[in-house]
C-alpha cells in the first residue's frame, strides 16, 4: 500500500502562523510634540454696529442659534468684548478673517462699512 489510501482524499493541513509584532518604542519626552494651545476669537464692542448685525454674524459664521448669538452679543455690548469661539490657531485665523469680511452693517442708521472689531488670542492651557 502507498502513503495515501485511495479511500481517503488527500488533504493539506496548514499550521497557523504566529505573528510576532515588534514592541513599539516609547517616544522620548525630550522630542515629544507639544500641543498647540487653543486660541480664542474675541469680538470687540463699538458704537456703530447694530445688535442685529452682530447677531446675524454669529448665527451665519459660527452657526449659533438665535439665543446663544443674543447672549454673546449682549456680553460684547456690556463687557466691551467677549470670546465667541475657541479652537486651533488656523481655524481662529479663518474665523477672524470671516468676521472682517462679513460686509457692511445694513441695519445701521449711518453707513458702516468697516468691519467689527475682532482679535485672536491664545488661551491659557
Amino acid at each position: 500500500m502507498s502513503e495515501f489510501d485511495k479511500d481517503e482524499p488527500a488533504v493539506a493541513v496548514l499550521e497557523p502562523q504566529v505573528v510576532v509584532r515588534p514592541k513599539l518604542a516609547r517616544p522620548d519626552p525630550e522630542t515629544k510634540r507639544k500641543k498647540q494651545p487653543p486660541y480664542a476669537v474675541i469680538l470687540h464692542n463699538d458704537d456703530l454696529h447694530t445688535f442685529q448685525y452682530v447677531i446675524d454674524l454669529l448665527m451665519k459664521l459660527f452657526a449659533y442659534p438665535l439665543e446663544k448669538a443674543f447672549v454673546l452679543t449682549s456680553q460684547v455690548h456690556t463687557q466691551g468684548k467677549s470670546i465667541v469661539w475657541s479652537g486651533t490657531l488656523e481655524l481662529a485665523e479663518l474665523k477672524r478673517d470671516q468676521v472682517r469680511g462679513f460686509g457692511p452693517d445694513l441695519y445701521a442708521m449711518q453707513k458702516v462699512e468697516f468691519p467689527l472689531g475682532v482679535t485672536i488670542e491664545p488661551l491659557p492651557e
